[in-house]
């Protein structure tokens, strides 16, 4: 009678001793696998795509990103990223499994810095060095503005001169006043040009009636002359 509740402690302890050990067990694979609340731990899986990782977007080259840390360190800083690129999810590796970052999710900030980013713990509970690590996301390219059509430019024609210009080849041609003197009347006789003298272009036909007259105007004089001694004898 007295056996029979030794026995049954024994198996008591024993059961006891063996949920310790599975509690243990379980603690410990719930160590291993936590590391960051920020993220959601993938254990026992290896991912080097967004579509193998299952998160959206595509792979965004490290080139539009500004970090520090990473591959072969404990941790990753990325401080920065190219203008028109959104970040959908981050996959840190390393050790047994990797943790999925989603900007704006489980107290993760929506824009950068992201800060201390890390894989998940190994099976010892240690910090495992990032093995790999990549981006998942978009890229829009800014649309410039439409430019403006530059005005066209005001092109001013000249004027055609009013006077007709003067030809080089022809001399221009200037208008002289009719001559008001009238041409000398031409003497018969001995006047003007007659007697077969040359012309010489002067016009003395006045000078021969003035002649004339003098001599008519001295026969006169000698005329009354005669006269008055014909009456004083």
């Amino acid at each position: 009678m007295q056996i029979k509740p030794r026995r049954r402690v024994r198996s008591a302890v024993t059961v006891v001793a063996l949920a310790a050990v599975a509690l243990v067990g379980t603690a410990g694979t719930a160590l291993a696998t936590r590391s960051d609340d920020r993220a959601t731990q993938v254990v026992g899986s290896n991912a080097t795509t967004c579509e193998g990782a299952k998160v959206p977007g595509k792979l965004i080259p490290t080139s539009e990103l500004t970090f520090t840390g990473g591959d072969n360190e404990l941790s990753l800083d990325i401080t920065a990223v190219a203008k028109g690129v959104t970040v959908t999810a981050i996959v840190v590796k390393g050790g047994h499994g990797y943790n999925v970052y989603v900007p704006g999710e489980k107290g993760l900030p929506e824009n950068p810095p992201w800060t201390k980013l890390r894989s998940p713990l190994n099976k010892g509970d240690q910090q495992a060095a990032i093995s790999h690590w990549f981006v998942c996301g978009e890229k829009k390219t800014p649309t410039s503005e439409p430019t403006k059509p530059s005005e066209p430019t005001k092109t001013t024609t000249a004027k055609p001169p009013t006077t007709a210009p003067t030809s080089p080849d022809k001399p221009s041609q200037t208008s002289e006043a009719p001559s008001t003197t009238a041409p000398a009347p031409v003497v018969d006789g001995n006047g003007g040009n007659g007697g077969g003298l040359a012309d010489t272009g002067f016009d003395n036909a006045w000078l021969l009636w003035a002649g004339g007259l003098l001599v008519l105007a001295g026969a006169g004089v000698l005329v009354l002359l005669r006269v008055r001694r014909g009456k004083t004898d």
